[in-house]
């Protein structure tokens, strides 16, 4: 069973007002329910930026260690970035 902890939180006034406005809005039905809704979706960011460290930049700088003649010099990066967007966006 999960217990529910009581939490005195002190906010910004626009933060303050913020909450007010999207709960008045039925965005969410209470204050409560935005700040787990707030504190799941980090939860969830640092979860998903952890794994692309892990499965992404660990891997790539493997990949690098094992062969550093296959790596990308710094003035080519952008340029290869933006013919890679422009092509998966079907631009030429």
């Amino acid at each position: 069973m999960n217990a529910n902890v009581s939490l005195k939180v002190n906010l910004p006034s626009e933060l303050a007002e913020a909450m007010r406005r999207k709960v008045e809005a039925g965005e969410y039905a209470s204050a409560e329910d935005m700040l787990q809704a707030g504190i799941r979706n980090l939860l969830e960011r640092d979860d998903s930026l952890e794994k692309w460290l892990r499965e992404e930049i660990v891997t790539g700088h493997a990949e690098y260690l094992a062969d550093p003649s296959q790596a990308m010099q710094a003035d080519e990066v952008l340029p290869h970035l933006r013919a890679r967007r422009a092509s998966s966006l079907g631009l030429r």
